[in-house]
C-alpha cells in the first residue's frame, strides 16, 4: 500500500483515520496572522506581521483497542511559536513562547466523545464531522498562553501611582448632619 503524500493531507478536513493508517507525518507553518483568535490576545495591533510563524507536527498511528475489535485512531500534535503579548505589571510586550504537546484519540462521531468523555483521561475528537487540525492547534496554542503574562524584570521601571496621599473626602464636603444640629430644638440659630 503507498503512503499518500503529503499534499493529499487536507488540515482543514483532516480524514484522521486514514491518516493513522497511514502512520502519517504533517508538518507546517502556519502565520499568526491566519490564526485570528490568537491574534487578539497580542500585544498591538501589528504584533501578527513581525512574529514568526506557528510550527507545527502531526503524527498518526493506530493502536490497539480499547473496546470493541478496531484499532484506535490516534494523533500527536506539537507546536511551537513565540507570540507578543502585554505584561500585567508595566503593560509592554513581553514575548512568550507557547509549546503544545497534546495526544487525541479519536472516535466515531459527537456523541460518541461526549459518551466517553467523562470515563476517559485523554483528549478525545470526533472522525465525523471531519475536523479542522488548524482550528485545534490554535485551540491548544490558546489554552497554552499563561494566565499572567509577565517579565522576570520588565525593561521600564514600572511608574507607580503618585505617594502623595489622596485629600480626605470629609475635609473638602460639609456634614450634612452638622445642617440638621441647627435644627434641633433649643439650640440657637
Amino acid at each position: 500500500m503507498n503512503k499518500p503524500t503529503r499534499a493529499s493531507w487536507n488540515p482543514s478536513r483532516f480524514d484522521a483515520a486514514a491518516f493513522a493508517q497511514a502512520a502519517g507525518v504533517l508538518e507546517g507553518r502556519t502565520p499568526l496572522a491566519d490564526l485570528t483568535r490568537l491574534a487578539e490576545d497580542l500585544h498591538g495591533p501589528d504584533a501578527t506581521a513581525a512574529q514568526a510563524d506557528a510550527v507545527w507536527t502531526l503524527r498518526g498511528e493506530m493502536r490497539p483497542p480499547r473496546t470493541g475489535s478496531q484499532p484506535d485512531v490516534w494523533l500527536h500534535l506539537t507546536a511551537s511559536v513565540t507570540v507578543p503579548l502585554t505584561c500585567q505589571r508595566c503593560l509592554g510586550p513581553v514575548p512568550e513562547p507557547l509549546e503544545v504537546d497534546r495526544w487525541f484519540r479519536f472516535v466515531a462521531d459527537e456523541a460518541a466523545a461526549e459518551a466517553e468523555d467523562d470515563d476517559c483521561d485523554e483528549d478525545l475528537l470526533a472522525l465525523e464531522p471531519r475536523p479542522d487540525m488548524l482550528g485545534v492547534l490554535e485551540d491548544e496554542l490558546l489554552m497554552s498562553i499563561p494566565l499572567v503574562p509577565m517579565h522576570e524584570a520588565c525593561p521600564e521601571p514600572v511608574p507607580l501611582i503618585d505617594p502623595q496621599p489622596l485629600p480626605d473626602a470629609q475635609d473638602e464636603r460639609p456634614n450634612p448632619f452638622a445642617q440638621l444640629a441647627q435644627w434641633k430644638p433649643g439650640r440657637p440659630k
